[in-house]
């Protein structure tokens, strides 16, 4: 079932959330040692982020991102006809290309992907199946991931790695549309990369800024808004815990009782908020869309 897209403004930027997929899973799935019972503790999770059993509420989604005069994707979700590990992921047939034409976008129209990092729910889209061939989805666009995160996907040598890269990214250099950029790389004069290393080496965020306001698409810096309230709950996923640890520890000091939109890349709807103090640590406190 396809989700209406979330639209916000950031000063003169605009971005819109299209929806892949959304739903719940038990806390062990994301966090290997976060029990249902400790989920339920945190009542402001509810009913957005979590349910009242203790399963966590989550969301794979894009964000289209438009600034001076240019359109720009962060992150491609999982995407159509993958051959994934993960049951849940694979060989998709899902309505995201038509969701995204139905928000006012249209692939050809794209100018720039941005790739947080080289995990499957995040580059899925960067292509398309078409007559047997990966073929890129947004064939107009510049590509941009990090060098680090390039170099770190090639030192790779398993078949989820190999099939990621295989169907996913190589198509795309292939083409001659990928860029390997710095990890503080400017887009556009609102918009530009953050480093936030720990998921991965070379994961970035998105910071933007437009006339005194100010936003930041995370990635996979945090997985879901309970690390607020427990930054030491470390995903299973992240390649270096203890990098992940400090990067996140270090972003929600720097964004707390901030006037910073902080939209998380798997945080469920309505995925935008503030960070604000509560005690020794912090909470999400949601904002509502508009635009």
């Amino acid at each position: 079932m396809s989700l209406p897209p979330l639209r916000w403004r950031v000063g003169d930027v605009a971005i819109t959330q299209i929806v892949e997929s959304a739903g719940s899973s038990p806390p062990g799935f994301l966090f290997a040692d976060l029990s249902a019972e400790q989920v339920r503790s945190h009542a402001w999770l509810r009913p957005h982020f979590a349910t009242a059993e203790g399963r966590l509420i989550a969301s794979i989604h894009a964000f289209v991102v438009e600034s001076c005069g240019r359109t720009i994707v962060v992150d491609t979700c999982v995407g159509n006809d993958k051959q994934r590990a993960l049951a849940a992921w694979n060989q998709l047939h899902g309505p995201f290309l038509r969701d995204f034409a139905g928000a006012g976008f249209a692939p050809e129209r794209v100018d720039v992907v941005v790739c947080t990092h080289f995990h499957s729910d995040h580059v899925g889209w960067n292509t398309r199946l078409v007559d047997g061939r990966w073929l890129p989805t947004f064939a107009n666009a510049r590509y941009l991931a990090s060098a680090v995160e390039h170099r770190h996907l090639q030192s790779h040598d398993n078949p989820a790695e190999r099939q990621l890269l295989a169907d996913s990214v190589q198509p795309v250099v292939d083409a001659g549309l990928f860029d390997w950029v710095a990890t503080d790389h400017a887009i556009t004069g609102e918009v530009r990369l953050e480093p936030t290393p720990g998921h991965t080496p070379g994961h970035v965020s998105v910071r933007i800024r437009s006339r005194g306001a100010e936003a930041v698409i995370t990635g996979d810096l945090m997985h879901h808004p309970l690390q607020c309230a427990a930054p030491n709950v470390c995903s299973r996923f992240d390649d270096d815990q203890a990098e992940a640890l400090a990067t996140r520890v270090r972003f929600l000091r720097e964004q707390a009782d901030r006037d910073v939109l902080v939209l998380g890349t798997h945080f469920a709807a309505p995925t935008a908020g503030r960070v604000v103090a509560d005690g020794a640590t912090w909470r999400f406190a949601v904002e509502p869309a508009g635009g």
